[in-house]
């Protein structure tokens, strides 16, 4: 079971659980939503609120969802759930019903916001901004690694209105 908590109160190392430990991006409702595995992203302060970025590509099926949606979540595991984790990032919301596959239960959190019940903790956010990458100001090194298809992340900025932690 997740309670609510001040997102001032949470005690977690950003770096290891987005990059390490990766995350799951979900948008929709209760009934149809669609999920994605990242490692790309932050938390920090911005407009005086919590923030949260998110990056997502543009071929990516979870990106409309976003889109059309005014709030996503965010939601962090334990490492029990890492292949649940790879299956998300591996299969498309297209042609597999992830959720059924993992065997999540959905829940909803501020704004009808879609998460699982099996995370440790997630973060509901807002959706305040959206904007594609803008080549001309990414570094051509970083170009060639990571973007040689030149399908360039669309930037979430997501104010976090609810965080909910395991009990």
């Amino acid at each position: 079971m997740l309670r609510k908590v001040d997102p001032k109160e949470l005690d977690f190392n950003v770096f290891s659980a987005i990059g390490d430990q990766w995350m799951l991006i979900t948008a929709g409702d209760k009934e149809q939503c669609n999920t994605m595995t990242a490692s790309w992203g932050g938390l920090g302060v911005l407009w005086g609120s919590p923030m949260a970025i998110a990056y997502i590509r543009p071929q990516r099926y979870t990106k409309e969802f976003v889109d059309r949606e005014e709030y996503f979540t965010l939601a962090f595991f334990s490492q029990e759930y890492r292949q649940q984790l790879s299956l998300c990032g591996t299969k498309s919301g297209r042609d597999v019903d992830k959720v059924a596959e993992c065997g999540f239960t959905v829940a909803t959190g501020a704004g009808g916001a879609p998460y699982f019940e099996e995370a440790e903790m997630v973060l509901v956010c807002r959706k305040r901004m959206a904007q594609r990458m803008n080549p001309s100001y990414i570094p051509e090194d970083v170009k060639e690694k990571w973007y040689q298809e030149g399908d360039y992340h669309t930037m979430y900025l997501g104010e976090i209105v609810e965080a909910l932690i395991h009990q």
